[in-house]
């Protein structure tokens, strides 16, 4: 098998960065159908995920990113079974095989199998080597090693069946954000993005907010009210009704602005259309429950300079990583050098 050379790849990638910048006809028309399939990928959606991997995949950051790739002269069989939460998040793990010049052997999410397929077909087009280096398949066999994503239930039966090779295993995980009582309405509003995009689906959406013990709450709706269209489409609809009827069935005290529910929990993971929040007298208090939570969190959102092994971000940052932005906070490039 012919090995693709750091150069060639970045050629390629970086074509179907403009690709996906000017797509073709049939492409543009999978976007317009996409939500047919599963009613959560929206054209806005699928159109914002599209955006975020044009942006990933520029050329400066490509050349940074290879530069600590090393690419396999002896391919090894990497399988990935792929999430389907938000559009395309599978790509990255994909771009990670076939960066360090391995075989991903793919099993597709059922939520997600249309989109991926076609943008690595283009990706075929742009460099015909790829080809043998994806391959689809419904069940996994004959791997060297194995990038599973699920939940806290599933990872359990990916223990057990994989646990024998090298492996990447992904559990549930959720982002939460920080604020000092100091954000300006702009910031806030920021942070209606890491809320809800992608309908709050992805483990980078934030779902637990940490406000000052004094904090005024319409300081934080009123900034992201733009974000109320949200609540038209049914699905997220039927979640925030079916949450404030158990809320309010059993006299749960929170808050309503129309489209999102906030309820004060000491929780990190809260359901759909709902986001906990938790009042702090000490910022200190909140690094030490970061820290002893970090391998339940993906990013943290805020303006303080927390020192954790978890990504820190801005408002609004969280939906656009960057290549070196791994999941989990685990460096996939640096595992697949270990197989």
């Amino acid at each position: 098998m012919p090995i693709l050379t750091a150069e060639k790849l970045i050629i390629a990638l970086k074509k179907l960065s403009d690709y996906i910048a000017n797509p073709d006809q049939g492409f543009k028309n999978l976007i317009l159908t996409a939500q047919n399939s599963n009613a959560w990928f929206t054209i806005d959606e699928v159109e914002r995920s599209l955006n975020a991997l044009h942006k990933m995949l520029n050329q400066q950051d490509l050349e940074t990113w290879f530069k600590n790739i090393t690419i396999n002269e002896h391919p090894k069989k990497v399988g990935l079974i792929l999430a389907g939460n938000i559009p395309l998040v599978g790509f990255h793990d994909v771009l990670s095989v076939l960066a360090t010049g391995n075989i991903a052997l793919i099993k597709l999410s059922s939520s997600d199998d249309k989109l991926l397929p076609a943008l690595l077909t283009q990706l075929i087009v742009i460099e015909p080597q790829l080809a043998d280096h994806i391959v689809y398949v419904e069940r996994l066999k004959d791997f060297d090693a194995v990038i599973a994503t699920g939940s806290n239930n599933t990872s359990r039966y990916f223990d057990f069946y994989f646990g024998k090779v090298p492996n990447i295993i992904r559990k549930n995980r959720n982002s939460v954000a920080v604020l000092n009582g100091q954000e300006n309405p702009s910031e806030i509003a920021s942070l209606g993005h890491d809320i809800f995009d992608y309908f709050g689906l992805g483990c980078r959406n934030v779902s637990k907010l940490f406000i000052p013990e004094d904090y005024n709450i319409k300081h934080f709706f009123e900034p992201i009210e733009h974000f109320k269209e949200i609540i038209n489409h049914f699905k997220y609809n039927n979640n925030y009704d079916y949450n404030k009827s158990i809320y309010l069935v059993n006299m749960a005290e929170h808050y309503d602005n129309g489209f999102l529910l906030l309820k004060e929990d000491s929780g990190m993971s809260s359901p759909l259309a709902v986001l906990y929040y938790e009042r702090y007298k000490n910022i200190d208090d909140v690094a030490t429950k970061l820290k002893a939570e970090e391998e339940n969190i993906q990013c943290v959102i805020s303006n303080i300079p927390f020192e954790l092994k978890t990504s820190v971000l801005g408002f609004g940052e969280s939906q656009v990583p960057k290549l070196w932005d791994y999941a989990d906070n685990v460096d996939t490039i640096a595992f697949l050098k270990t197989i």
